[in-house]
């Protein structure tokens, strides 16, 4: 039972709100804090949304909590089945629990342990396919869906879940109005997709920068192509970021809104973890941090020179 994205559907303000009001009591409202240090190296004000409070650790639990909800409410399958590497697949397990469904989650035998572990703590089944990240996993839970009844819940491609993802970007855009630029890490592109159609619709001056590993530049292929490309192959500290191509349904939602995509090196996501465990407490994995840039960045207009975030960063321009 494939839960399909059709090309043609897209993703609203009001699905956004709707998925809030899913999500209230479900998702934690994450703070949005202030460090001077950084701000004093950016020389704007900056803030980091902190998404590594949610319940599984990072913000897929709006995506996947928000979708299966809809498979609880419609009633037609035992559970549900994803292919993940990792956060999406914990959220999946731990949202279909919440409902008392079957959550299978397709891994590949290079998952980390720890996200492994974490997938089976929350109930789901984990089922190995393939030595690393491909096609080999997406369509083990194909079959796995179509032999077991179970409906598919994709980790970005899907309208269920861009519009859990965009509740994030409507609580950043509530809590600082003020804000002028948002940075966001992305792979799939369904959290960024999704703060795309909150700003969209509630503050479109907003700037929208895309950041991504050099070594999974799969945004900057697809905004120099003008549609969709796959990487031979990915490669980065930033696990959670090693998708091979924007997702067919995202990108179309993001080309409105985003027009850069830029990319750091594995020494500066390094850099950044440091400085977010050093400068701020935060704990953070190298997926959350990619927007730390750690060099005078040009396309950036001169704005930033070192930005960082924990799934989010918001700057705001100096008064």
């Amino acid at each position: 039972m494939p839960l399909t994205a059709d090309p043609a559907a897209g993703v609203t303000l009001e699905d956004v709100r709707a998925a809030a009001r899913t999500l209230e009591g479900v998702a934690v409202r994450t703070p949005l804090i202030d460090v001077p240090s950084l701000a004093e190296r950016a020389g704007v004000p900056v803030a980091l949304k902190c998404e590594q409070l949610q319940p599984v650790g990072a913000f897929k639990i709006r995506g996947a909590y928000n979708a299966i909800s809809r498979v609880a409410r419609d009633g037609a399958a035992r559970g549900v089945v994803t292919q993940s590497s990792g956060n999406h697949g914990q959220a999946v397990a731990y949202a279909a629990k919440a409902f008392g469904l079957r959550a299978v989650v397709v891994m590949p035998a290079s998952t980390p342990r720890i996200k492994v572990d974490g997938v089976r703590r929350h109930g789901g089944e984990v089922v190995f396919a393939g030595a690393v990240r491909s096609q080999e996993q997406l369509q083990r839970a194909e079959a796995i869906a179509r032999d077991e009844g179970l409906a598919m819940i994709p980790p970005f491609d899907h309208p269920d879940v861009v519009a859990g993802q965009g509740t994030c970007g409507l609580e950043l855009l509530e809590q600082r109005p003020d804000v002028d630029t948002i940075l966001v890490p992305v792979s799939g592109g369904g959290l960024l997709a999704g703060i795309a159609v909150a700003v969209a619709g509630i503050k479109p001056s907003v700037r929208v920068v895309a950041v991504e590993p050099a070594g999974a530049a799969k945004l900057s292929a697809a905004l120099a192509a003008g549609a969709p490309r796959t990487l031979e192959r990915t490669e980065s500290m930033a696990d959670g970021l090693l998708t091979r191509s924007i997702g067919s349904f995202t990108f179309p939602i993001i080309r409105r809104v985003v027009r850069e995509a830029v990319q750091v090196t594995e020494d500066e996501i390094a850099g950044a973890v440091r400085f977010l465990h050093q400068e701020a407490a935060l704990r953070v994995e190298p997926s959350g941090a990619v927007t730390l840039i750690g060099r005078n960045e040009p396309s950036l207009g001169g704005i930033f020179t070192s930005i960082s975030a924990v799934s989010v960063n918001i700057a705001r321009k100096a008064q």
